[in-house]
């Protein structure tokens, strides 16, 4: 927290490559929720952000390398994930969803059997398709990238959180159907800010910041115009 106060900067990382949560604008300037979210932040800190792009696979790791003070890029909290690092938040919910093209014959679980799916690299849901163990899974490093296969007929199948498709598809007009998990295949999850463990001051007064937009209407602003919804 003292560098950070010194430098009157907080970098915090993300993919830039997960409509509406992170992307890139005409201007090429990150935008998105969780881009609106880091300057939110940042701004009660009484700090700049300075917006990192990196690929989600690696994002971890360089938190822990220290190119950057914290991680928004919509990360689920898992136990593992909570081995490494700690988290803030959840600073909002999402339900995992399975998304076929509108035609397919896939209308369950049980009809997600060895056919290809696609997944955010090193994300939650790459974990779960392969722990299933019978699936052929391709890994991508953006939403985009894997609709367009899905359409052309690549992939059978995405796995990922419900909030950036059904928003991709409303812009694309992509036909595709959503099907939705029990709960106990991850109907609803709480994605986090993650924090270097051992900063107890940085992480106190980043919850104290979310809590406070969370409660003024600020978070719910910041929600409705990027997705439509508050996702809390």
């Amino acid at each position: 927290m003292q560098s950070i106060q010194a430098s009157k900067e907080i970098r915090i990382a993300m993919s830039g490559q997960y409509s509406p949560f992170s992307f890139a604008n005409e201007q090429n300037q990150i935008v998105g929720f969780d881009a609106s979210i880091s300057e939110a932040l940042a701004q009660r800190l009484g700090v700049k952000v300075s917006i990192v792009t990196t690929p989600f696979d690696g994002i971890i790791a360089g938190l822990l390398a220290k190119k950057y003070d914290a991680i928004i890029a919509s990360m689920t909290i898992t136990p593992e994930r909570q081995k490494a690092v700690d988290f803030v938040g959840p600073y909002y919910h999402a339900g995992r969803t399975i998304v076929v093209k509108e035609d397919s014959p896939i209308n369950s679980l049980d009809d997600l059997k060895d056919v290809k799916v696609g997944v955010t690299l090193g994300d939650a849901h790459d974990k779960w398709a392969r722990a299933r163990g019978n699936l052929k899974v391709k890994t991508y490093k953006g939403l985009p990238e894997m609709l367009v296969d899905l359409d052309a007929g690549r992939l059978d199948a995405l796995v990922m959180d419900s909030v950036p498709v059904l928003v991709a598809v409303k812009e694309t007009g992509q036909k595709v159907r959503i099907i939705t998990p029990p709960q106990q295949d991850g109907g609803i999850e709480g994605m986090g800010i993650a924090l270097r463990k051992n900063n107890p001051e940085l992480k106190a007064a980043m919850q104290q910041a979310l809590n406070d937009m969370l409660a003024d209407g600020s978070y719910e602003k910041i929600s409705m115009k990027w997705i439509g919804k508050d996702i809390r």
